[in-house]
């Protein structure tokens, strides 16, 4: 969320506050940027943590696919052929990656969206509603941007790009609704990004 410009308004919060006061900070996620942020403006905080976020859910069935960085897309257009791919969330890092697979997909007749950072409110409350409502099969996300999306039906979660850190892998794969029995998550991975695929697995 900070990503897409919130953090001018949280500072803005925090400057009409009171110096000595109590906070309760809730996140999904704890990755570094929010623990940075937390540590700025709390003293000797206290963290509890619900569960732990290092493994997803096990009704979800996982698939590695080893290809080449400039085989990917060729890899993406060929899965969603299959039309038992009906709705459809991609992850990549980037927003500029988000924008690039949507081009690649529409290029190809595959009606897909985009949501990101730099996207207006507006457009990214379109893209919801037009992949909610089955308008768009595809949705192609960044991991800031994808949270707190609720939607029912995913079929299928592709991570077009994997993420750096664990707790972003883990909202992936259980982040867009309470996951279906036999529910599929892709992962592509370049050869060279193998061991970073081994950490995300431990």
């Amino acid at each position: 969320m900070l990503d897409m410009g919130f953090i001018h308004d949280i500072r803005r919060v925090i400057k009409l506050l009171p110096t000595k006061r109590q906070n309760l900070f809730f996140s999904a996620t704890m990755p570094r940027e929010i623990q940075t942020l937390a540590d700025s403006m709390l003293v000797n905080p206290v963290r509890v943590a619900v569960q732990p976020v290092s493994s997803t859910v096990e009704l979800i069935s996982q698939q590695v696919m080893y290809v080449d960085k400039d085989k990917k897309k060729d890899l993406l257009k060929f899965i969603l052929k299959n039309p038992k791919l009906s709705r459809v969330i991609v992850f990549c890092r980037t927003k500029h990656g988000a924008d690039k697979v949507v081009k690649i997909l529409d290029g190809h007749g595959i009606s897909a969206a985009a949501i990101h950072g730099n996207k207006s409110q507006g457009a990214r409350q379109r893209a919801l509603e037009d992949f909610r409502e089955g308008t768009k099969r595809v949705l192609v996300a960044t991991d800031i941007a994808a949270r707190g999306i609720d939607i029912d039906d995913i079929s299928h979660v592709i991570n077009y790009e994997i993420p750096n850190i664990s707790e972003s892998y883990v909202h992936r794969m259980d982040g867009p609704q309470e996951p279906e029995p036999k529910e599929w998550r892709f992962r592509f991975v370049i050869p060279k990004k193998g061991p970073l695929l081994r950490t995300l697995k431990n």
